[in-house]
């Protein structure tokens, strides 16, 4: 199971929305894009969400983490 993502292996997504990818429904937020646009390296942890259609998983973006050499100044 996925449990963290790159703006990489994300498909360098250019603008909110829900996309689908093989472990799941994905939600990417602006505010999401904006912390990927300073930071491409960086890695977000996924957050499952309740579904209750039966259909595929569904996720969001939570916390992320920087690699040791991120500047980002």
């Amino acid at each position: 199971m996925v449990t963290k993502i790159t703006w990489q292996k994300a498909g360098r997504v250019a603008q909110p929305g829900r996309y689908m990818f093989r472990f799941g429904w994905l939600t990417v937020a602006a505010e999401d894009l904006a912390i990927w646009e300073r930071f491409p390296d960086a890695s977000f942890t996924l957050v499952q969400v309740p579904s209750h259609s039966g259909g595929p998983d569904e996720f969001r973006l939570g916390a992320f983490e920087l690699p040791a050499n991120a500047g980002g100044d």
